[in-house]
């Protein structure tokens, strides 16, 4: 593959003009694109044209970029987070019903939970997170569990450099954080008061794939209520665990990591007017 003066390839080049498209900016500019993705401006409009030919990209009336329909077709056919999604949601929709706030469904990615699906009421309380939002591990429900039921070495890694702390709650202390994680195991499940944002309880419970490794976790989001939330906890590990026997029922592994699936469905989900 062609590579650049630099020593950069053609396609670290075009993902670098992929990943610059968030939620905040799902529309740009070419300029813009080459700011964001650190690349010259006739570079990036040349990259940029190649890939609105194969509708990977498009461009509206104003000569502005978003991402392609075609890039989301492509994801869709085999990506281990549709399939996730398909079979998560009924379970979710129940659990939703009884606790008529948030429900989340978050994997991991790197340092961070990425969400890829989250169900909301009306008049639900203002969440963190959204569809393709990302939480720092350490800070919340999802995350620790995650991380629970993770590999050691992952767990190591991050307690192994100075976290953030996001509110009061958040616990950054290595040690805490270990017994935490085995609480996590012992339990089941973990409840975060305030851990990310002050006024959020939010709980999660893991899901494995069929080979019994962790998978994802599903998490429910309330007002800050802590004994509120206690009382829907048996419903989430109820759910969490039909999610989890639906999966290998379905008889296949997506076992972590998910983060090329994820990312690729999250930049188009959240690129969309």
């Amino acid at each position: 593959m062609a590579r650049s003066t630099s020593g950069e390839s053609v396609m670290e080049r075009v993902l670098r003009i992929i990943e610059a498209f968030d939620v905040s900016t799902p529309v740009l500019t070419v300029s813009d694109i080459a700011r964001r993705a650190d690349l010259p401006v006739a570079t990036a409009h040349r990259l940029v044209n190649e890939l609105i030919e194969l509708r990977m990209l498009e461009r509206d009336g104003e000569r502005r970029i978003r991402i392609g329909l075609r890039m989301w077709e492509l994801a869709s056919r085999s990506s281990r987070v549709v399939r996730l999604r398909d079979v998560a949601m009924p379970f979710m929709e129940d659990l939703h019903a009884v606790v008529r706030q948030h429900t989340q469904l978050g994997v991991l990615d790197g340092d961070e939970v990425l969400h890829i699906e989250r169900l909301s009421a009306p008049g639900s309380m203002a969440n963190a997170t959204y569809v393709a939002g990302r939480l720092a591990v350490h800070a919340c429900s999802a995350g620790l569990v995650l991380l629970a039921f993770g590999p050691e070495d992952v767990r190591e890694r991050l307690l192994a450099r100075p976290l953030r702390r996001y509110t009061p709650a958040t616990v950054t202390d290595p040690q805490q954080l270990r017994q935490i994680f085995a609480d996590i195991r012992t339990q089941g499940h973990f409840l975060a008061d305030r851990m990310c944002i002050p006024n959020a309880v939010g709980a999660a419970a893991p899901i494995f794939d069929a080979n019994g490794d962790i998978l994802a976790a599903l998490t429910i989001v309330v007002p800050s209520d802590a004994n509120r939330i206690v009382g829907h906890i048996p419903a989430l590990m109820t759910a969490a665990r039909g999610i989890s026997r639906a999966v290998g029922m379905a008889g296949f592994s997506l076992m972590l990591p998910m983060a090329s699936d994820a990312k690729f469905l999250a930049i188009h989900r959240n690129s969309r007017p």
